[in-house]
């Protein structure tokens, strides 16, 4: 990014970032969809508008731009998405995602099926980076379930949202982990170690709240129904998690865990050799959106940078904060509140990335947990949106037999993870040891 040195703090520099978030704001709530319109173009908006109100010579704003876009953690951040789009394709086109959820499914009593939709859509969104991909998977499952059975499909939605979130935020692979993780320059394996001592304290008060919540089901008498997976195809899932905790390089990681998935595919007779290299650009081009997005923020932030708009939000921020965990707090509020005006915590964290490295060095604290903290927020406030893709898509799937309240207030393990991450700021030392 560009240098800040000598440069005046200014709010109007912020307008160009302004015009990009209500731009996709804007089209959102007018379309009643916040995905109407391609969030790349949003940042488009935001770049014009940037040329045109700052005041250096064509040339050198051009300058600027590239220099954003070609910051080596946005680099990073681009070609780690290519690759996870790769092993997200292929495993997928393997069956392997099925063999995920069937497997679960075979084996849940009942009185269990609640928490077993949690454990399934963790493991699912852990193992697919996507807590959207873990609900299109579940959803239809998690209503047919409700039909057949006594299970109540208010805490059936809450737990599948739940777990997707939970997953989301701790997968290697996610794209909000490796926005966080690069913003924040610290391992992938890193940040995974630290947000599991905050996460799965959070799971596991929720999963005994679900198992408490489910004693009370009894069967219904239905058909029989076969759940059909294979053991070997979720292999290249777990390779990946394992690799990832063991703090191989991420890009390795990925490389193994696409030939291992491709190699699997090859063997069972899904696809060909050179089917699979198809596949695997398909992944490629499936994270068009999110590469181009990563690429010209980072351009838009540094022309904003250049112009006293980071420096601008800083001096603000820094007039609120009084200790190394007010900063903490002044990152989760930055995360959380941008998010609540774009609906994506992804953009969010990219949006935030910058200001909360800068706050994360000078009061000297731990940039994995800063990172953590970073993630966290960004997917409690998308898991409570009532505009966000995750809330959406489980409304639309109950076809309007829950509302927004029934599942947020079934909802316990992000108002538990909440709960829990305010007391690790509050309580946790937050410096570099």
């Amino acid at each position: 990014m560009a240098s800040t040195k000598n440069i005046t703090p200014k709010f109007s520099a912020l307008i160009p970032l302004f015009a990009f978030v209500f731009t996709f704001l804007g089209v959102g709530i007018y379309q009643n969809d916040f995905y109407a319109l391609p969030a790349p173009i949003a940042v488009i908006v935001g770049i014009i508008v940037a040329f045109i109100l700052f005041k250096q010579s064509i040339t050198s704003k051009i300058n600027t731009l590239l220099k954003g876009c070609g910051d080596d953690k946005i680099l990073t951040m681009c070609l780690i998405y290519l690759l996870a789009g790769a092993f997200a394709a292929i495993t997928n086109e393997t069956g392997s995602v099925d063999s995920i959820v069937n497997l679960g499914l075979d084996y849940i009593a009942i009185q269990y099926i609640y928490v077993g939709i949690f454990i399934i859509a963790g493991f699912l969104s852990v193992s697919t980076g996507t807590s959207v991909g873990a609900i299109v998977a579940l959803a239809p499952i998690v209503v047919g379930f409700a039909d057949e059975s006594s299970a109540d499909l208010a805490i059936l939605c809450g737990s599948l949202l739940g777990g997707s979130m939970f997953g989301d935020n701790l997968s290697v692979i996610s794209d909000t982990t490796i926005a966080a993780t690069q913003s924040l320059g610290c391992k992938m394996s890193d940040k995974f170690k630290q947000n599991i001592k905050i996460a799965v304290p959070a799971a596991l008060f929720t999963i005994a709240i679900l198992i408490f919540q489910g004693l009370g089901l009894k069967s219904v008498e239905t058909e029989t129904v076969v759940y059909t997976y294979s053991i070997i195809k979720i292999m290249p899932y777990v390779l990946v998690i394992i690799l990832s905790i063991m703090g191989v390089n991420v890009f390795v990681t990925l490389l193994l865990g696409s030939i291992s998935a491709g190699l699997l595919g090859i063997v069972y007779g899904d696809f060909t050799l050179i089917e699979s290299t198809k596949i695997a650009y398909i992944g490629f081009t499936n994270m068009t959106e999110i590469f181009l997005l990563s690429l010209l923020t980072g351009g838009l932030a540094a022309l904003v940078e250049r112009n006293g708009g980071i420096d601008f939000i800083l001096v603000k921020i820094k007039k609120l904060i009084r200790n190394e965990k007010t900063a903490q707090f002044g990152i989760a509020t930055l995360v959380s509140t941008i998010n609540m005006a774009i609906a994506n915590n992804t953009v969010s964290i990219i949006i935030a990335g910058p200001i909360a490295k800068t706050i994360n060095d000078e009061y000297h604290l731990d940039n994995k947990k800063t990172a953590s903290i970073l993630d966290i927020f960004a997917c409690i406030s998308q898991g409570f949106l009532p505009y966000g893709a995750q809330v959406l898509m489980i409304l639309s799937f109950s076809k309007g037999r829950i509302d927004y309240l029934d599942l947020v207030f079934n909802t316990w393990y992000l108002v538990l993870l909440l709960i829990y991450t305010l007391l690790f700021i509050s309580v946790k030392p937050l410096r570099v040891r």
